[in-house]
């Protein structure tokens, strides 16, 4: 099928890109010494966790527990759900693993390693379970020094629990020079580090030492004492990360096919019928070097448009216009009514959830359909 013949807005996974970038990333975690747990909440698509298998990879991440069944039912076993679980998730995790999942899970607070223990003790099925690690003030997790550390890694011990502990550097997302992507892979490294050390000397276990985000994992250039490397988005990538600079334009394997239904030729836009339910509402560049809008625009055979990107967005319409402001009225010529466009998301993983399926491509040719799924 060529892409002229499908419905629009189309989610459009481009697979020589995709494969590209899931053998270098592979590459780069092979070179570290570590093993990689892609991160699969990027995809929700079990042949792409498999195209990162056939790679290398022998583990997955995951952020709800939907995706956990969902992949342990297409055959993955060793699963990370890698948010701090919540109290009444904790039967739903017990019932995985009661089914042969090999599902590990995350906790920050004393609370749930108690009910954990508790949990677990009552069903005779014990569960791995990693302490989170702040390393960065990004989001969650116990802080280095803090004596919680101990006091929870304790208590999940003294149930039979305690895994590691893991890390997820979400503040590498702000930055965008080598220098500085190098500095936070560094600090990621040594926050964990600290803690697992912290942990052994307190005389506990800590086998699994985690550490994970896109821009770290391939900026890094010493792991050693790190097991494993979560990271989600390479395997896609998206205009954020180019705008970090750890992949460039060409290197974006996911896009968004519209159509072309208007004009506003006074104010030099084309209208498209892919709005914010198709890209979604990510704004991620905007507090970049360079604001793409909603998504840059390209060739329908994948080259930028220059200057063009989707300056906004009404749930079903979006807007193409000049990236500087300027208005070009010959835009109406050079993309005509029923004309189409591809348009890069800012953040896959968002726009990716718009969809519930990508059609594969190769070239021009639409060459195959991988159903994906969403919810909790």
């Amino acid at each position: 099928m060529h892409l002229d013949a499908l419905e629009t807005p189309a989610l459009l996974l481009d697979r020589p890109r995709m494969a590209a970038n899931i053998a270098r990333m592979q590459g780069q975690v092979d070179r570290l010494g570590c093993r990689l747990r892609p991160h699969a909440k990027t995809s929700k698509c079990l042949p792409v966790v498999q195209a990162q298998f056939a790679a290398g990879a022998q583990s997955i991440t995951v952020s709800t527990l939907k995706e956990a069944a969902r992949f342990h039912a297409g055959g993955i076993r060793d699963i990370l759900y890698a948010v701090a679980l919540a109290p009444g998730r904790i039967g739903q995790a017990l019932a995985l693993r009661a089914q042969g999942c090999e599902l590990s899970v995350v906790v920050d607070s004393l609370a749930v390693a108690d009910a954990l223990a508790v949990a677990c003790a009552e069903a005779g099925t014990p569960m791995p379970v990693l302490v989170e690690i702040d390393s960065d003030g990004h989001r969650s997790g116990v802080r280095p020094g803090d004596p919680l550390l101990v006091a929870i890694g304790r208590r999940l011990a003294e149930a039979g629990l305690l895994a590691g502990v893991m890390t997820h550097a979400g503040s590498s997302y702000d930055l965008d020079t080598p220098e500085a992507l190098a500095a936070m892979a560094v600090q990621e490294r040594d926050a964990v580090l600290r803690c697992a050390r912290t942990l052994r000397e307190a005389g506990l276990p800590c086998e699994r030492v985690s550490v994970g985000s896109t821009p770290t994992a391939l900026s890094a250039t010493d792991l050693r004492g790190v097991t494993e490397v979560r990271a989600g988005v390479y395997v896609f990538f998206d205009l954020v990360m180019a705008g970090i600079g750890v992949c460039s334009v060409e290197d974006i394997a996911l896009s968004v096919l519209a159509t072309v239904i208007g004009h506003r030729a006074d104010r030099g836009w084309v209208i498209v019928d892919a709005g914010w339910m198709a890209m979604s509402r990510d704004r991620g560049t905007a507090s970049q070097r360079v604001d793409q809008g909603y998504g840059l625009v390209c060739e329908p055979e994948g080259q930028p448009m220059p200057g063009l990107i989707m300056r906004a967005a009404n749930q079903e319409h979006g807007i193409i216009a000049r990236r500087d402001g300027s208005c070009l009225p010959e835009l109406a010529q050079q993309l005509p009514i029923g004309s189409r466009v591809r348009i890069l998301p800012n953040h896959a993983c968002a726009t990716a959830a718009q969809f519930d399926a990508y059609h594969v491509i190769e070239d021009a040719a639409v060459v195959d359909r991988w159903p994906r799924f969403g919810g909790w």
